[in-house]
């Protein structure tokens, strides 16, 4: 797994969680700060230029083949990784991904999928922050790459496929929604369960809900938020009195698991499909075990083909693109 660590806010951080990552049998590149890197105990590569906070990810990416998370695309693209994970920046990500490791043949726009930090059966989200507008075909390949990721990674046999919308209607939504309603009606090969809403992201109605990516990172940002805020009230609650210590003594062994279920950190970060080989995206802000997570999930992704399922259900859909691609790189 090639690390860019220059993309975490910490960047101790990601390098202590890929330490974890390598001592659990994983073989784990870095590339970041000589001073951060070295003497870590796993192999690095020195990259001390990092792109993560310039306000022009693509032109900085260009201009700067040296960076960081340059390096690491590059190394995927050369086969010297398997997959790419780089916190902080998903323009600077998704930019060294495309103009290194590439866009999968007929693919329109890649598209980072989340499950959700919701208890009991996770809900896959994308697209959540790498494409801000979307036209109705790009929607239709997201629900593709939904439904083969929950597959692969999550085990749902059959994914339910629900379009984002304002209501649940036919007709609702914005114009490329009703289209791709449309569209996603008519295809084969996918369960789709029709337009959902906000309120249906937590009450299991989709086990993959489709978006653009401005309206799914304001989404997922909402809900890690109101996830971060609970725990911290659960556990305020539990040692604000000798009654809340002692409810909560009680309480720890199911709430543990609570915490696990709703906790960012243990989703690992997003996975940026479309490409022709898996990056994974976490947190910048992630501590050690989410970075361990995050690389432990790239593993996965690639053990299980996550790609290769992606474009097979694409192809076997005719979801394809025929001619050239044109997009820009539109990044939130």
């Amino acid at each position: 797994m090639a690390v860019d660590v220059n993309g975490a806010d910490d960047p101790r951080a990601a390098v202590e969680g890929a330490r974890r990552a390598a001592e659990g049998g994983l073989d784990v590149l870095l590339f970041g700060d000589p001073a951060v890197v070295e003497g870590a105990g796993v192999p690095s590569v020195p990259a001390p230029v990092s792109v993560a906070k310039d306000p022009d990810p693509a032109r900085a990416v260009r201009r700067h083949p040296d960076a960081s998370v340059v390096q690491a695309a590059r190394a995927v693209a050369e086969g010297r990784a398997d997959a790419l994970v780089s916190g902080g920046s998903t323009g600077a990500a998704l930019a060294a991904g495309l103009f290194n490791i590439k866009r999968a043949k007929g693919v329109h726009r890649p598209a980072l999928a989340l499950p959700l930090p919701v208890p009991g059966a996770p809900v896959t989200l994308l697209d959540v922050g790498a494409n801000d507008v979307c036209r109705p075909e790009h929607l239709v390949q997201f629900a593709y790459f939904g439904a083969a990721f929950a597959s692969a990674i999550l085990g749902v046999e059959r994914p339910r496929v629900g379009l984002l919308s304002n209501g649940t209607e036919p007709g609702k939504g914005r114009d490329e929604v009703v289209e791709a309603h449309k569209r996603l009606s008519e295809m084969s090969g996918l369960e789709f369960v029709g337009n959902v809403e906000g309120f249906d992201l937590t009450a299991g109605t989709a086990d993959v809900v489709v978006t653009d990516g401005f309206t799914g990172n304001v989404t997922l940002k909402v809900m890690e938020g109101v996830s971060k805020r609970l725990i911290g009230a659960i556990r305020d609650a539990a040692t604000s009195s000798a009654r809340g210590k002692a409810g909560g003594l009680l309480l720890r062994p199911a709430l543990g698991g609570l915490r696990e279920d709703i906790d960012p950190e243990s989703q690992g970060g997003a996975y940026l499909l479309g490409l022709r080989r898996l990056a994974i995206v976490p947190h910048g802000s992630f501590g050690a075990r989410g970075w361990e997570q995050a690389i432990a999930r790239a593993a996965r992704g690639v053990r299980e083909d996550v790609i290769g399922r992606t474009y097979a259900a694409l192809e076997a859909a005719g979801a394809l693109r025929r001619s050239p691609a044109s997009d820009p790189v539109t990044s939130v």
